[in-house]
Parts: structure tokens; sequence; C-alpha cells
């Protein structure tokens, strides 16, 4: 099938591309075919964040959003930050004491599951046709110019042989291909490769973010109130922070956010997330209620530092896929959207002059250069190496003077050029974490939780969890690090067991995988890479 754009992704940034796309052509009376390829079993499957989200691209995407009925209905009211010094105890911060882009007047709890479920109707409205339950697979590549994308194989065993359900891949061929795949996005990550977009770029950085959403009794809910945290459980070198969100319906979101460049190998993010919600602080809110949704998903942090060249020869990294995120304010959707639209009117720009596409559009460098989204990346550019170097408590005070005294532009950038995955310490020379088991009224395991998330991959089909080398994990990372991949991931996929030998052996529960992509990004020895599976496969989130 041939298209003008073909996207891959149905997120922010990915539909954003779509409806802009369309909005432009549809005013100059031009046709356009634009296609969006989604891997999850409906828009939205896959799509977990926080969220309080700012409006500002949907304003400009969208003026009319309220009166279209966009699900964007839960005004932040108030904002609780707090310090947690330990397991009981906590400070609440004074606004001065914060940097002012974690202030969130004028912001919205939402769930943007939801709102991409919503911005596909706008989309599929306008003209654009959206391909769910299929997933990219391959890169079509001409003589160094993308043509456009292959959906893979669907109805393979675990051997890669044909079933009797055996659908072939199709090549969906286009002008141009814009790739908003979200984080750590498995195309994306072999594009910057090729095409060496990442040079004299600091690595990017990541986090691992979990999300469980709660019903709680009416007395204890109130709708609008956001409460953000930093300190403990996460200690030492390990900085992240979480976060409560008071939505509608009695509902309360819960998450903690774990930076993904800690070094104890004993560390468990996923246990972490668990002790988090026994804080008073938390506990308050979530006595009495009911867990009714978890997930997981990694953050792309790295900022403008990381940020790399997001145009080749024949497409376009969009969002997340590229790291568009803001850090400073830990939202990302309103970023992502933005790089969609500016990516869309470039796009379209091009299309009107030359219709034969594969350029390298290096427009796209001004027009990003030209826009808020530069400006808010570049004001923010030292907030997670401040974090890194010093600290959350100093990083905290550092980031707070530089974004309340001196609006992000002091005349310096602060620099983290080690990898995430490379920070961690061998097993021997770290702390072992004993963790207490769950009560099952806060806290849980990880299989009860990924049961929540609705997970489910076709079993017999090849494991998308590829290992460059089958020895390393006992070989390499067991001696050494105590295998960091069985308590790193947020849905256990990775076991070590013993075989019939009593020997240890590397066990991976596919089945399980919620397509976080930490394993793809904190594996020490970098064995591990996600590809994506079936298409329709991993969670379907309802309402993350």
């Amino acid at each position: 099938m041939e298209f003008d754009v073909v996207v891959v992704g149905a997120g922010p940034a990915g539909l954003s591309t779509a409806i802009r796309l369309m909005q432009q052509a549809n005013k100059a009376s031009r046709e356009l075919s634009v296609c969006v390829v989604e891997k999850g079993s409906e828009v939205g499957a896959h799509i977990l964040s926080g969220a309080v989200f700012e409006t500002r691209a949907l304003d400009e995407l969208l003026p009319d959003w309220n009166q279209l009925g966009a699900p964007v209905t839960t005004a932040v009211n108030h904002d609780d930050i707090y310090l947690f010094n330990d397991g009981q105890n906590a400070r609440k911060l004074p606004g001065f004491a914060v940097p002012k882009t974690m202030h969130n007047a004028g912001n919205y709890i939402v769930s943007i599951a939801n709102l991409c479920r919503w911005l596909a109707q706008q989309a599929e409205q306008l003209g654009v046709e959206i391909f769910p339950g299929f997933a990219a697979s391959e890169v079509l590549l001409e003589e160094k110019v993308v043509k456009g994308i292959l959906i893979g194989d669907m109805g393979l065993d675990r051997d890669g042989k044909p079933k009797d359900s055996f659908t072939p891949g199709m090549e969906l061929r286009a002008k141009y291909t814009v790739f908003a795949e979200g984080c750590r996005g498995h195309l994306g990550k072999q594009l910057i490769k090729q095409f060496n977009l990442d040079a004299g770029k600091s690595p990017q950085h990541y986090a691992l973010g979990f999300k469980e959403i709660w019903d709680i009794p009416a007395a204890q809910h109130k709708e609008g109130l956001v409460v953000h945290s930093a300190g403990w459980p996460l200690t030492g070198d390990t900085s992240g922070g979480g976060y409560l969100y008071h939505a509608e319906s009695q509902q309360v979101v819960v998450g903690l956010i774990v930076d993904l460049n800690y070094s104890n190998p004993h560390l468990n993010p996923f246990a972490e997330f668990q002790r988090y919600k026994h804080h008073p602080v938390i506990r308050q809110y979530l006595n009495g209620g009911k867990r009714v949704s978890y997930g997981a998903r990694a953050i792309t942090k790295g900022g403008l530092n990381s940020l790399p060249k997001m145009s080749f020869n024949g497409g376009l990294l969009v969002g997340c896929d590229a790291g568009t995120l803001n850090f400073a304010k830990i939202k990302g959707n309103h970023t992502a959207m933005k790089s969609g639209m500016l990516a869309a009117e470039v796009l379209f720009s091009v299309l009107q002059q030359d219709d034969a596409g594969g350029q390298d559009l290096i427009q796209f460098a001004d027009a990003l250069a030209n826009s808020w989204l530069y400006d808010e990346l570049y004001r923010s550019r030292n907030f997670g190496p401040a974090m890194h170097k010093f600290g959350t408590f100093w990083g905290g005070a550092f980031n707070t003077l530089e974004q309340n005294w001196f609006g992000g532009k002091l005349p310096f950038t602060l620099k983290d050029d080690t990898y995430d995955y490379a920070q961690l310490k061998p097993a021997s020379e770290a702390a072992v974490i004993q963790y207490p088991k769950p009560d099952n009224v806060l806290s849980f395991d990880r299989l009860s939780s990924v049961y929540l998330s609705n997970t489910n991959h076709e079993e017999e089909q090849p494991c998308h969890l590829k290992l460059k080398d089958s020895n390393i994990p006992v070989a390499v990372n067991l001696p050494v690090y105590d295998e960091p991949a069985q308590r790193y991931c947020p849905a256990g996929v990775y076991e070590i067991v013993e075989d019939e030998n009593h020997q240890p052996k590397f066990q991976i529960n596919a089945q399980n995988c919620i397509h976080c992509k930490t394993c793809d990004i904190k594996d020490p020895a970098q064995n591990i890479t996600w590809v994506t599976p079936e298409g329709a496969g991993g969670p379907n989130y309802p309402n993350m």
C-alpha cells in the first residue's frame, strides 16, 4: 500500500502529526493520503502517562477542543509538594522552594489514553486512515532512504514457522515516514544508529514510571488535587519522585518515577513503588480503596542535551521517540504534540513544492529552533543533569534557583555523559535491600499487578525479547550483578531458575511483557533488544 505519509504510533505525537497534516491539506483543497499504524489492539491500549496535562499544544491544534468533547475536564485546583524524609515523616515545601515549572495552575488531570482515543476520532473525521493492531517491525530502507515500513508477519510459531493462522507482513510505502513510537522506539533506536543522529550529543537518559488507578472512598477524594514528592523511598544516588493525582469519578492515580541511572543492582523499582504507597501522606488517600489498574513505562528524560537530529532521508522522529519531554515539568505530552505539529507543517510545505519525497527535511531543525518547544527544552536543559550530579536535595535547590530566579537561562550547561546502564556497581559492592512482603491491601506482587494491565500475547509466536548472546545472563550478569533483570523488569518477565541439572538458567516469560522497554535500556551488557511482537499483543490499558 502506498501513502503520502505513514505515521508509526498513535500516541499524542503521531496523532497530532496526522491531524495537522490533514488540516492543512483540507484547507488547501489538496488530496493527501495519511496512514497511522498502531501496534496496540486499539488506539490508547499501550498509552500510559501520569498525567497532568498542559493544553498549550492542544489549544493550537484544536482550539475548540472543549466544544468538541475532549476528555480534558478535571482542572488542577491545588498543588502539594513534599520532601519525604523517611517512611513516616515528610515536609511540605512552600511555593517559593519549588521550581515554578512544577506548579500546575491551569493544567488538567487526564487519561492520555482516552485523550488519544479522542484525537484518533478527530483524525479519522479529517480523512486519516488508522490501522490499530498492526506492528511496524522493519524500516524499508533503499539506498539510505526510508521508503516506509514493513508490518510484521502474524501467525508464526515459536520457531518462526507459519501456523494455520499465518498472515504475511505488508509493505506500507510512503514519500515520508514519521516515527512516533514513544520512549525507546524499536525502529527509532535503529534509525538513530543508522543515520548517526545522536553524534555529538549526551547519551539519552531514562526513568521507569509506574502508575496505578484506585477507586477510593468519597470522603478521601479531593478532585483536582495534585500531590508530588521527592526523597524516600529513593535514597542515596537513586533519584526520581512520586505522584498522586485526584481525578474524576472518585479515582486517584498514584505512581513512582525511578531514574534508570541508579547504581545498586539489588534495587527493585517495582518494590520501591509498593513501599511508596505505605507512606502516611499517600496512604491517607488509598485506605479503604481498591486498585483497578496497573502499568509501567520507560520515560525519555535526557532533554535538549540528548535530543538527536530528528530528520533523515525520507522521514522524521517526533515526540518521545526523539526525546522531547520537558523533565523540569515532568510533562511530555504537550511537547510531543507540538513536535508532531511542527513535523506536519514542514512535511506539508515540502510536499507542496516537491511531490517525490525522500528528502532529508533539514528545515525541521529551523522550525524546532524557532518554536516554544525549543525554548522550553532549552530552559530545562540543566534540570536532569543537576539532579544526577548533586542529588535530590542539592540538585533540587539548584533547579529551584535556576528556574525561579534565572528563568532557566544561566550562562552554562550541565551535562551527564554517562550511559544509564553503565552506572551499575557489582553486586558485591552494593548493599542488599530487604523489601517487605506485600500486604495485598496497599502493596501487591508483580504477577497480580500484570493481571490488572490486561496483558496478553499470542503464546505460540517468536520471542520478542532478543538476546545477542544467550550465555551473558548466567555467565556474566549473574555473578557480577546478581542478574538485575530479575528486579528491574516491572512485569516479572525475567527469572533465574534451575535447569534439570540444578544449574542456573535464564528464563524469559515474554507473555508477561508490558512493553515498558526497561530491559532494552538498563541491561548492563546491552544484551537484550526489544523488538515488536505480533500486532495487538501487550497491555490493554483502559484509562491510563
